[in-house]
């Protein structure tokens, strides 16, 4: 007897079998949502492990059974031992569910269902909700190690490979591109409730300074170990000359273009009791002139023989508007310097896309779902659309408390992930720019996106483990990578 037969007389008739199958090499957010969408159709989830033989498989069927039985969604999991055809004649599921990247293809499961009389949906499930983060909730944290050991199993990871490729940072000449941000964060008492209207009343205690945006960037890069140059556009004003004093501090070379007809971005949180209440911006976002433009693109050409790696940091806030992002990549290849960018979109607009040719780029979700400018909740789909919009070599796509999702080449095997390494941050601002600059370092190496992901991620919670944005140094991580733990 087959197993999906087996599984199919161990259920009474009122079980409504929902089914789905595929390698499930590695367990990742995708298919977390996925299973859970499946799941809600019916009662009874099954899945089907395709056998070690098929193509694209890549681990024993045992260990890929293991992870999907693990999956809270999942009832019943198998290792496919006939023709997909005669396990759903065996199964009789009344629903079958495919990723929507089946759509157009053909489905050898569509006239089986129709002869059986269930149904067959294309879908990925719903986009932008917690997956792993609901597994893990599960799990207790005492448990959960820091270094994802699966992971570094998978990838011939050590620690101490880790922190030999921290190492080579230094000497490397990286020049940072982007806008440049201060961030107040204002620790106030609170007061209570305004008796006049539904309003907190809070008293400003302190308030503590840090430089943000592609500054904090830059300053990551520095304290990591390489030679940092920063090229942007302030205001003329006091706040500009404090960054340019505070960035020296940290040893990175500033190059600040003034821009009267701006002031320097100054975002303000008001905080209380380790919560922020309140977020105050005091910014324009209009494109620099083509005479500031054109001194960008004079500063780039200065310093490109000089030149290790270029990292773009767009806040969408003006400083890069296309046609000096275009020019600044065309002469970095002709000069055979690689190019990252982080292109943040928080305000709704942005386009990670619109940066061309690049080794390294690593957009939130969100941010990749607008720059390809259609919804799509397979997360394989959307990676492999901005890695071919992009035409970009690796994308490393942040989801929050869900981690990060790695992918490199047009290869869907390519593909691999990793949990949030902090599951209880103080503060999440700048975990993005450090996961961004420590693996654009590693790759510039000669590390590959596997062992460049892993640093990315162990400097991601190494930063949200503190508030406020202060330079990574490489001490701390490799101190972090040592111990284990945070």
């Amino acid at each position: 007897m087959s197993e999906a037969a087996r599984i199919r007389n161990s259920l009474n008739s009122e079980a409504r079998i929902v089914f789905v199958s595929g390698n499930f090499n590695v367990l990742h957010p995708g298919h977390v949502r996925l299973l859970r969408f499946a799941k809600e159709l019916g009662n009874y989830l099954v899945v089907g492990v395709n056998p070690d033989d098929a193509q694209g498989v890549e681990i024993t069927a045992s260990d890929r059974l293991e992870a999907v039985s693990s999956n809270r969604y999942v009832n019943a999991a198998f290792a496919i031992d006939e023709k997909i055809e005669d396990a759903l004649r065996n199964l009789r599921p009344a629903i079958v569910v495919k990723g929507r990247e089946h759509e157009n293809l053909f489905n050898a499961e569509a006239p089986v269902m129709e002869d059986i009389g269930g149904k067959l949906v294309f879908s990925s499930g719903e986009m932008l909700r917690s997956s792993f983060s609901e597994m893990d909730d599960e799990v207790d944290p005492r448990l959960t190690p820091f270094l994802p050991d699966a992971y570094m199993a998978r990838h011939k990871l050590t620690s101490s490979k880790l922190v030999d490729i921290i190492q080579r940072f230094q000497g490397l000449r990286v020049l940072v591109i982007g806008d440049l941000i201060v961030d107040d964060y204002i620790d106030c008492d609170p007061l209570g409730m305004s008796q006049e209207d539904p309003t907190l009343v809070v008293s400003p205690r302190q308030t503590n300074r840090f430089v943000g945006g592609a500054g904090i960037v830059a300053a990551h890069g520095q304290s990591l170990g390489a030679q940092v140059t920063f090229l942007s556009v302030t205001g003329a004003d006091e706040v500009a000359k404090e960054a340019n004093e505070r960035l020296q501090s940290y040893g990175v070379t500033p190059v600040l273009l003034s821009d009267e007809t701006r002031p320097t971005t100054l975002k303000q949180r008001f905080r209380a009791s380790g919560k922020t209440l309140l977020r105050v911006s005091h910014l324009r976002q209009h494109s620099i002139s083509r005479i500031l433009s054109n001194q960008i693109l004079t500063e780039v050409s200065q310093r490109l023989s000089e030149t290790d790696l270029i990292l773009f940091s767009d806040f969408n806030y003006g400083c890069l508007p296309d046609i000096a992002v275009n020019q600044i990549i065309k002469k970095a290849h002709h000069a055979g310097v690689p190019v990252g960018a982080d292109s943040q979109s928080s305000s709704q607009i942005g386009n990670i896309a619109r940066f061309k040719g690049l080794m390294l780029v690593t957009p939130t979700e969100l941010e990749a779902q607008l720059s390809i400018g259609t919804r799509t909740e397979n997360l394989l789909v959307l990676s492999e659309q901005i890695l071919r919009k992009a035409d970009c070599s690796n994308l490393i796509m942040t989801l929050g408390a869900d981690g990060v999702l790695i992918r490199t080449g047009s290869d869907l095997l390519s593909t691999d992930r990793i949990n949030a390494l902090n599951p209880k941050p103080r503060d999440v601002a700048g975990a993005g720019d450090s996961l961004f600059c420590m693996a654009a370092l590693a790759l510039t190496t000669g590390a590959n996106i596997w062992s460049a992901s892993l640093l990315g991620s162990i400097a991601a919670a190494c930063q949200v483990s503190k508030v406020g944005n202060t330079p990574l140094s490489a001490v701390e991580v490799v101190r972090s990578i040592k111990m284990g733990a945070l």
